[in-house]
């Protein structure tokens, strides 16, 4: 039924979902008390941080969160549970609990939730389970030095994530939300647990897959682009895939239009107010935030949206005015597109030709591969698969199926150290193996969407059908051999039996079609037995039959079988390859196992070669093998041995070699360069400071960028480490020492961080330069820290983060050195930090000298003198720098703060009031059905051209050099259904308006309708020092004055106008349509005040003023609207609408939160005379003030004005 009801609701409007928990959290100012409870107040270790434990301990807080989210408009609340699963928890010792924290965390939010559904069950609230991404990552190694091994295995995020995800679906969630996914393959993990889990309850657990962008590159943390990520998950029935964290609204979008672009399910998006301020806050206002994000709906990307890190309910409470305006983007229509996925995705479509294979990493294809992996020489056998990609293979087979190799171990620790090199994880893996274990730890290691190589009937249709639903279920496609329990299809007839048989097997148990790849069995052919002459044709008629007939599946096969008989005479070989492939393409195949270096021109094969091996191949003649054996005895038989150029970057002088290599992560032939640049410069050291450094920092350089990603970022550490050891054993025999004293250097990252490749870098940095290192990893304590650096002893400490968060746990790092009486210099890094921040949150907390550090080659620079000679004079130097920030820092600060209310109050009151303008016409009008055409002229048509993505001025645009055309055509289409609209009367403009006898008292605004009632508006005043501390109230005489308002929309009509022109298929009508309505509204309220202020007030006379000038607002008097910078309380619009009656003598109405239905309105205020302004920030005692006037709560207030506090 909640499945049901949540469908209907993602169909009939855009959802919203809630903001940053840990934002909201923080608020609260927990203690460790509180974290701790009754229940917990005995467990060792700290606990604050642990805010999933609250939903235990201090239930009321989580409540308080989810109603105050609700309040705020939100559809979709989420649980309290990011970090409820073993393995973040048990950092708290809390794994053991796991469970109950998710049913508790789902059990609150379910309460919350169905509260407000029972207040209105039009509008239902639903819960989503959040599952976060644990903080260890399965496709990456923590070790630079080992980047086969891994923290955590396949297996136990599975069991992790689905003991979450049972207590959360215990709790009474109505969907899972697998969020902030920065390695794929932990969601896939998940994503598996919570399918087992679905069909042990026999039923489909919704799910919502979101991931977050780590870097400039627009990359997950694990290398995947935007869509391979989605490739990765796409197996899952999801309920939307979307992105969240890392970004504000505005770096998003171009990643969110790629994901929309590509994605067949609902989109999400909830990302975080903006980016992280020097301080690690967030600057967008909510207005700031609804402004970009609107910008997603009017591009129509989003199904669900919310906010993540920095958001709060005024956040959410903003985007809820706007989400109505807009429609859901549609699902769209199945593609049944084979596309798989490395770090990036591949598309097996026709348009691609032919899908290349690369066969050399199969054991049983190479004995030069088979005798690396038996002699566990793992670098020199990535060589091997490196060298298939750069020839062109697009995608890497891997066999490990040897008698003598450990197939298990062998295949995970290979995949494992493939996927440490971009260069060959960028394209998929086929996982090849006879064994259902290996392909088993080849699918629990693999982040993609991977080939299994191979499925077949040939135990039977159960065991079949079994193996093709596990596959599946790791995301994977599968090759469909052509065997059965007869044995192998080996004629046309009886490949079509099996290919068929198959098809229909798997189709009918829920493998997509598109994900079957055939392998109807490449035999050898010309083998001298008659029986065997038709394999090669029959194959080629086999593809051609399955294109026909069996929709969306696709053709693979092995091509070298096919020449067996020929073996060591490769021109014979390569030709039949190439004219076997030419035929099979032709046909229909679609991939195939090839090694590009046995492959010919088809064009350039000779005509008599040529011939013999296409009557062979076609089965053209009796005779043809005997034929195509003759022709090969007369071919010269001497090795063809293809001499490799050099590279040529080999040949380039010393410096360049060696920043070629760091960049490109090439580890063979740096030992070799740096003993070679030791040879010429005659010092470790020099070649570390000359050659090495200049080059890491490229990288650097490079990765900040977003030039390279996270894997080549580890890889070129690699190369590095390398180099540097080759080089230890002088340095350690006088050959140079590190400028500075060399010491001991503790590095961490600190706890709710899991990133650690700057910790990496900047560790292989320093130990370059002599220092010893000793790595405590991520997510490590503060007491941990010191308590290391304390018995190691540390010679200085470095603190590495890369979010948010980090910053108040390296001031935590500071606090307990401080606590302990330590001196320890501290040296503070990553994305976040800042030197100011450093100076005024950091440093003050600590006696010790606490330096920022902006990369890793200035982290030496600064270890060399907090540990050398001229320590005390340089931690005296920092320390005068840092004060010099703070009072910088107060002066700005103080510059902003605000004057006192009741002061600046006061002197509003002994100002020279007012002078009315008496009206001609006092009293109310209605306008229930005003003239379209009369309101076009005033349209501004500056904000028309932004929402379709054409920024410029109007009417500059429409001869843009590159965008004219473009914005002709908007223009013209816009005028046509502008045309349509009057015409044919598909929107109604209506309004009510009035102008009533009014006073001022103190800051509120009194107005009093004919009946003698008050009207009271309670105005706000600008307190910020340097401006002008203006109030509406300044406005308005304390007696006989007058003051307009005014409620108007063009939005009548709306909704049945887009409903018909989606209905038809027509979504670029209906966004033309919205906008239209909401530029008209605008204009319409231009004319209805340009009606007050000549017909109904009187002090405007004269020639009418022309479209332009009114736009530009040069006229006298102002309308001032609800939300506007000078009046942002968005709850006086129920004054104005008893006032004017306008929900009696309208089709305009208020909803429960101030809101206006039709959307497409505005509600404000007239003054005879005014000045734009805004009231800015206010401080502690106008909110009391205001909140007494208004005769509301302060708690109400802060949520309606949270631009304004």
């Amino acid at each position: 039924m909640t499945h049901n009801r949540l469908n209907d609701a993602l169909q009939e409007r855009i959802l919203l979902l809630d903001g940053g928990f840990g934002t909201m959290v923080q608020r609260y100012g927990l203690t460790e008390e509180d974290y701790r409870g009754e229940r917990f107040a005995h467990l060792q270790g700290q606990l604050r941080g642990c805010n999933d434990l609250l939903g235990l301990t201090r239930p009321d807080v989580i409540r308080e969160i989810h109603t105050r989210y609700l309040q705020a408009g939100a559809d979709i609340i989420t649980t309290n549970s990011f970090n409820a699963n073993a393995i973040s928890l048990a950092d708290y010792g809390l794994s053991d609990h796991a469970r109950e924290i998710a049913r508790a965390a789902a059990s609150i939010a379910r309460a919350a939730a169905d509260e407000f559904t029972r207040r209105n069950p039009s509008k239902p609230r639903f819960v989503a389970g959040s599952m976060g991404p644990t903080n260890r990552t399965a496709s990456m190694s923590a070790d630079v030095g080992d980047p086969a091994s891994r923290e955590v295995t396949f297996t136990q995020l599975a069991e992790a994530y689905g003991e979450q995800a049972r207590g959360l679906v215990e709790g009474g969630v109505d969907m899972l939300l697998i969020e902030t996914v920065f390695d794929t393959l932990n969601a896939k993990a998940a994503l598996l647990a919570v399918d087992r889990l679905g069909e042990e309850l026999g039923r489909q657990l919704p799910v919502m897959v979101s991931g977050t962008l780590a870097d400039a590159s627009g990359r997950t943390l694990s290398g995947q682009t935007v869509e391979a990520f989605w490739v990765s998950v796409s197996h899952a029935p999801l309920l939307s895939v979307g992105l969240n964290c890392a970004y504000g609204a505005r770096q998003m979008l171009p990643y969110l239009e790629r994901l929309a672009a590509v994605a067949g399910v609902r989109i999400s998006a909830h990302p975080n107010a903006g980016l992280p301020n020097v301080m690690g806050g967030y600057d967008e206002t909510p207005e700031m935030f609804a402004a970009d994000v609107e910008e997603y709906l009017r591009r129509g990307l989003l199904n669900i949206v919310g906010g993540c890190c920095g958001t709060t309910p005024e956040h959410i409470f903003e985007l809820s005015k706007i989400v109505g305006r807009y429609a859901p983007r549609p699902l769209p229509a199945p593609r049944h597109e084979t596309v798989l996925s490395g770090l990036e995705p591949l598309r097996i479509v026709p348009e691609a030709n032919f899908i290349n294979v690369g066969e050399r990493t199969n054991v049983a294809g190479s004995a030069r591969f088979a005798r690396l992996i038996r002699e566990h020489n793992y670098e020199e056998a990535l060589s091997v698969a490196r060298a298939q990609v750069e020839a062109g293979a697009q995608i890497v087979d891997v066999c490990m199926d040897d008698g003598l190799i450990d197939g298990v171990e062998a295949m995970r620790t290979f995949l494992n150290l493939m996927a440490s090199e971009p260069e060959i994880a960028r394209v998929p893996t086929m996982l090849d193996s006879s064994k259902w274990e290996v392909l088993r730890a080849g699918l629990e290691v693999t982040q993609g969407k991977a080939v299994v190589n191979s499925i077949s009937l040939k135990e039977g249709e159960e065991s079949f059908v079994r193996r093709a639903r596990e596959i599946h279920r790791y995301g994977a496609a599968a090759v469909v051999m052509l065997f059965d329990e007869q044995g192998q299809a080996d004629t046309y007839a009886r490949k079509i039996e099996v290919a068929g048989r198959a098809y229909r097997l798997l189709t009918e148990a829920g493998f997509p079609a598109e994900d079957i790849i055939f392998d109807p069995n490449i035999l050898a052919v010309a083998t001298g037995i008659a029986e065997h002459d038709r394999y090669a044709r029959d194959f080629i008629d086999a593809v051609g039959w399955i294109k026909e007939h069996l929709p969306y599946a696709k053709v693979s096969g092995g091509v070298s079988n096919l020449s067996f008989a020929f073996r060591g005479n490769n021109a014979v070989r390569e030709a039949m390859h190439s004219v076997f492939l030419y035929h099979a393409i032709r046909a229909g195949m679609d991939m195939g196992i090839v090694n590009p270096q046995m492959l010919r021109l088809y064009d350039e094969i000779e005509p008599e070669l040529l011939e013999r091996v296409e009557d062979v191949i076609l089965c053209r003649r009796p005779d043809a093998s005997e034929r195509l054996t003759e022709y090969a005895q007369q071919v010269h038989q001497a090795a063809e041995v293809r001499q490799q150029t050099p590279d040529a970057w080999r040949a380039e002088p010393l410096a360049e070699r060696i920043a070629y290599a760091l960049r490109k992560g090439i580890t063979e032939h740096i030992e070799e360069d740096a003993l070679e640049g030791l040879h010429e410069l005659g010092s470790p050291m020099a070649v570390i400071d000359t050659l090495l450094m200049p080059a890491m920092e490229q990288v650097g350089t490079l990765f900040g960028a977003g030039k390279m990603f996270l894997p080549q970022v580890v890889k070129s550490a690699r190369v590095m480490k390398r180099a540097v050891a080759v080089l230890t054993p002088y340095i350690e025999n006088g050959g140079g020492q590190p400028s500075g004293k060399a010491g001991r250097v503790l590095i961490a990252t600190v706890k709710g961080d899991v990133h650690d490749i700057g910790k990496n870098i900047v560790s292989v940095v320093m130990a370059c330069n002599g220092y010893e290192i000793k790595d405590l990893g991520v997510m490590v304590e503060p007491s941990r820290i010191v308590d290391e650096a304390q018995a190691w002893p540390a010679d200085c400490i470095c603190l590495s983060g890369l979010i948010t968060p980090s910053l108040d746990e390296m001031a935590h790092v500071c606090e307990e050195l401080e606590r302990r009486g330590l001196r320890i210099p501290v040296i503070i890094g990553g994305a976040t930090t800042s030197e100011l921040h450093t100076a005024v949150k950091i440093a003050p907390l600590y006696s010790g000298v606490v330096v920022h550090s902006l990369n890793a080659s200035r982290n030496s620079l600064i270890l060399a003198r907090l540990v050398g000679p001229d320590r005390e004079a340089y931690a005296d130097e920092v320390k005068r720098r840092q004060e010099q920030l703070r009072a910088e820092y107060r002066r700005t600060e103080a510059a902003r703060a605000m004057l006192p209310y009741a002061e600046l109050a006061r002197k509003a009151l002994e100002a020279e009031p007012h002078r009315p303008v008496e009206p001609l016409h006092p009293g109310r009008m209605v306008f229930p059905d005003f003239d379209v055409a009369d309101a076009a002229h005033y349209i501004d048509w500056n904000f028309f051209f932004p929402a379709w993505g054409l920024a410029g001025r109007y009417p500059d645009i429409l001869d843009h050099p590159e965008k004219g055309a473009e914005a002709r055509k908007l223009f013209d289409d816009a005028q046509a259904l502008l045309h349509r609209i009057a015409e044919e009367h598909l929107l109604t403009l209506q309004a009510a308006v009035g102008i009533f006898p009014a006073r001022r008292e103190g800051d509120d605004i009194v107005a009093t309708d004919a009946k003698g009632r008050s009207y009271r508006f309670a105005m706000l005043r600008n307190q910020t020092r340097g401006e002008r501390n203006l109030s509406l109230a300044d406005f308005i005489a304390p007696e006989g004055d007058w003051l307009g308002c005014f409620a108007v929309t063009a939005g009548i009509g709306l909704k049945e106008l887009t409903e018909k022109f989606r209905a038809a298929g027509d979504d670029y009508s209906a966004i033309m349509a919205k906008l239209l309505a909401d530029r008209l509204t605008e204009a319409f309220a231009e004319a209805l005040h340009l009606f007050v202020r000549r017909q109904m007030w009187g002090y405007e006379s004269g020639e009418l003023p022309s479209p332009e000038e009114v736009i530009a607002g040069r006229y006298r008097g102002r309308r001032m609207a609800f939300g506007y910078p000078a009046s942002p309380d968005h709850s006086l619009k129920r004054e104005v609408f008893d006032l004017l009656a306008v929900e009696r003598t309208t089709g305009m109405r208020l909803t429960e939160n101030w809101m206006i239905d039709p959307g497409e309105a505005l509600c404000g205020l007239m003054f005879a005379d005014a000045d734009y302004f805004s009231v800015g920030h206010i401080d502690a005692a106008q909110l009391s003030d205001y909140a007494a006037r208004r005769g509301m709560d302060e708690e109400t207030l802060r949520r309606l004005l949270p631009n304004n506090l």
